[in-house]
């Protein structure tokens, strides 16, 4: 592809985002908030066991909306723009409904048929069953609504149904916890509830009404979409299994009380660190599809954004490996999930390096070669499932650790090495030299400080550790840019 110098369409683009960003940031801050929060409340609510069904159930949820739903509104969002610039939103987005629609009723036909195999494999009784069924509905269709209102530009309408939802959720869960008595179903309910409601509110925010009319679901307009969604569909089953599949293996191997400590670990790193640093590329992806539909190449864009990820996350993510314990008391975790600590340096790492490829694999989707994704996942996922049955009967929480921290990284590593020509990841060097020559003064600093001193609390030793990152960081990115300028 021969690229075309916009410099003054690639400003206005990277300015954009750096507002989106403020826009969608208080969603993404208030939702790792509302992460952190439910820790303390559900460990305090619930006993190991049902916390841990709750935890099987979410990966269940999670498996099937992979399948069925997930896809539809990801393939929404990538070629939004095109039908725009065609004037043919609506029969685009009529499209994207009905192949929902039809889905989930193949989803309904297929796990009726296949009920006992899965109840089985899951291990779950056919009461959660099909309420995780019945949840998956306005699970799916508030899915592909957020996608329209991302495809849409409409930070500030996401961010508020998205912190709605969220609190919605949790309260909802804390009263009906209370009320109901009915432990993991209770917050299955809430759930479904409050998700219901915010599907009402995104229906007026995206205005997809105005759009909707009966489609003509012709080919040209399907096979796009599915060319794209269902290697991405497959892709994201590979991510379930690298990522989810931990918990059906150790409730097979173990049971839902190990479940529950993978669940803990999991809410205390992945779904809290996710969230915040997902603050660049749910601004970001959206407009560089509108660059890379304007033939501007966008490597640069998205090796800068990357260094920036980078400086967010690795000082963070070193901070909560070296005081794993610690973070879960700060969560106020409960003594019984405890055990949960164990898990916590791999899998602050492993969320590192997971989302690294959504910066790496980027070059895929905007190829519409989501088959290389969908090969470099499963690969990852068979790679953390025989880790995890090889090793969790003889270390035990620490074989799920290991099994994913290893599999995200061979994601990662496969995304750099296999690499698509005009589209392949840039380094951002600079920014990664300051970040690993900023780092050796503060691990001496905690090698020779902190490492057996009780005299400062572990909260603050965390806080002067980044902190004094950030301060060497400034002074180190000075100098070597200053160095640059001489030179």
């Amino acid at each position: 592809m021969e690229y075309i110098e916009n410099k003054k369409e690639e400003k206005v683009q990277i300015k954009g985002i750096f507002k989106d960003m403020l826009k969608y940031s208080p969603s993404k801050i208030i939702g790792m908030i509302g992460n952190a929060i439910v820790i303390p409340i559900y460990t305090n609510l619930l006993l190991p066991e049902q916390y841990g069904l709750y935890s099987l159930s979410i990966a269940f949820l999670s498996f099937l909306c992979i399948i069925f739903s997930d896809w539809v509104g990801l393939s929404g969002l990538r070629f939004f723009r095109k039908a725009q610039l065609a004037d043919d939103l609506s029969e685009y987005l009529s499209t994207l409904v009905s192949m929902l629609g039809i889905n989930l009723m193949l989803m309904f036909i297929l796990s009726a048929i296949f009920q006992h195999n899965m109840v089985t494999f899951f291990k779950i009784s056919s009461g959660y069953f099909w309420a995780v069924l019945f949840l998956i509905i306005p699970v799916a269709v508030r899915a592909l609504l957020f996608q329209v209102l991302r495809a849409q530009i409409k930070p500030a309408s996401y961010t508020f149904s998205t912190i709605l939802n969220q609190f919605m959720t949790i309260g909802m869960s804390i009263l009906f916890i209370k009320w109901l008595h009915l432990g993991a179903m209770s917050m299955l309910l809430a759930m479904g509830l409050s998700i219901t409601i915010t599907d009402i509110i995104l229906m007026f925010q995206s205005k997809i009404f105005n759009y909707f009319k009966r489609p003509k679901l012709s080919w040209s307009v399907l096979f796009p979409i599915m060319l794209y969604g269902f290697p991405l569909a497959a892709s994201s089953l590979s991510g379930w299994i690298i990522n989810q599949s931990n918990k059906v293996v150790m409730n097979s191997i173990k049971s839902f009380t190990e479940v529950a400590f993978v669940g803990v670990a999991y809410g205390a790193t992945m779904s809290i660190l996710m969230t915040i640093f997902s603050i660049i590329t749910v601004a970001a992806i959206p407009r560089i599809y509108r660059m890379y539909e304007a033939k501007i190449d966008v490597r640069p864009i998205v090796a800068r954004f990357m260094g920036y990820f980078l400086l967010a996350a690795f000082p963070i993510v070193s901070v909560m490996a070296l005081y794993p314990q610690d973070v879960l008391i700060l969560l106020n975790t409960n003594a019984k999930f405890m055990q949960a600590s164990v898990l916590v340096p791999y899998f602050v790492f492993g969320t590192m390096f997971l989302c690294l490829t959504d910066y790496t694999t980027l070059q895929y989707h905007l190829a519409n070669k989501t088959w290389i994704t969908f090969i470099i996942k499963l690969l990852s996922g068979v790679s953390n499932v025989l880790l995890t049955l090889y090793l969790v009967p003889k270390i035990g929480l620490n074989g799920v650790g290991i099994a994913m921290l290893a599999s995200n990284f061979v994601f990662f590593f496969l995304s750099t090495v296999i690499r698509l020509p005009d589209l392949g990841m840039l380094v951002p060097r600079r920014q990664l030299s300051c970040i690993i020559i900023s780092a050796i003064p503060v691990a001496l600093l905690y090698k020779l400080l902190f490492v057996k001193t009780s005299v400062i609390s572990a909260g603050w030793q965390m806080i002067i550790l980044l902190l004094g990152f950030y301060v060497v960081y400034g002074m180190v990115h000075r100098l070597i840019k200053a160095d640059v300028v001489d030179d």
